[in-house]
């Protein structure tokens, strides 16, 4: 009996209520289609990196193109589109194969710097100095 008793002056566990935040509000943020458009370009003349891409979407449809110069000096162009019927891409080339030349000229080599070597100096001994004690020594005052 005593052991009912205990058990029920346990304290209970209430679940409270959800309560959304107040820093959402659905009519701030509106299920709309996804909207977008970018592009941009590179070239670097030293390193030979030259490629460039460009995409817009509305909705559920995305297209664009982008490029690359790839190492034979031809250009690579994708064009692509993304809907509701999958992934197409259509790639075409431009120019013509070159035989392959570095971009840039790589530096001529020279070996890291190294400092000479210096050996350790060992460490001579000094005879401890005997101080004689100042016989009057005045007390200063701050």
């Amino acid at each position: 009996l005593s052991l009912v008793a205990a058990a029920s002056a346990a304290p209970q566990y209430v679940n409270p209520a959800y309560v959304r935040p107040g820093y959402y509000d659905p009519a701030a943020y509106p299920d709309t289609p996804a909207k977008y458009q970018f592009a941009y370009e590179v070239a670097d003349a030293q390193s030979g990196d030259y490629h460039g891409q460009q995409e817009s979407r509305d909705g559920d449809v995305v297209q664009g193109v982008y490029s690359l110069v790839e190492a034979d000096g031809t250009r690579r162009i994708v064009e692509y589109t993304a809907d509701v019927n999958g992934f197409n891409a259509v790639v075409r080339k431009e120019g013509t194969p070159q035989a392959y030349a570095p971009a840039a000229v790589p530096p001529a080599y020279r070996p890291a710097y190294r400092p000479a070597y210096v050996a350790p100096v060992a460490p001579v001994p000094v005879a401890p100095v005997p101080v004689a004690p100042v016989a009057n020594q005045a007390y200063i005052r701050y």
